[in-house]
């Protein structure tokens, strides 16, 4: 089922999402609502907040960048370690319109669990480093333009 996007300056996008306690058939159905509003929007990565849920669960598939790599979800997702820093482009489907260059880790590394509730463990870099950092901002109740250049926060207002 497509759900609706939360736009800025909604202010749901700035409440810090809840662990999931149990990843249960709730939770897979959440994960597939969030691919199917994430592909019908045509981004590569989709937080629960963004559609009015309050749950630490991301959505990602960046393949249309990498095509290595395969779609994912991150259910309590956790930035264990960072490295380097890079700078680039990013947008969001929360605040359409808006780019802005945002400095970010070039790699990290998460853990969280699959939608199985499997442990998983990712060693980001690239497109998926930045997509999980972005991700997981929303969770934190951070979006990208808090972190952008001034043009880009201004240009959303």
């Amino acid at each position: 089922m497509r759900r609706e996007i939360l736009v800025y300056p909604d202010p749901f996008l700035s409440r810090k999402a809840v662990p999931v306690a149990a990843v249960n058939d709730r939770i897979r159905d959440l994960v597939r609502d969030m691919f199917e509003t994430m592909y019908a929007a045509e981004g590569v990565g989709l937080a629960a907040t963004q559609v009015g849920v309050g749950k630490r669960v991301i959505v990602l598939d960046v393949s249309p960048v990498d095509e290595t790599l395969a779609p994912m979800a991150v259910v309590n997702p956790e930035i264990v370690s960072r490295k380097g820093s890079v700078t680039g482009v990013e947008g969001c489907l929360s605040v359409p319109g808006v780019q802005g260059e945002v400095c970010r880790a070039e790699t990290v590394e998460v853990r969280g669990l699959d939608e199985q509730g499997n442990p998983l463990r990712i060693h980001a870099a690239g497109i998926l480093s930045r997509a999980l950092q972005h991700e997981i901002d929303h969770l934190d109740g951070i979006l990208f333009i808090e972190r952008a250049s001034s043009s880009a926060a201004a240009s959303a207002k």
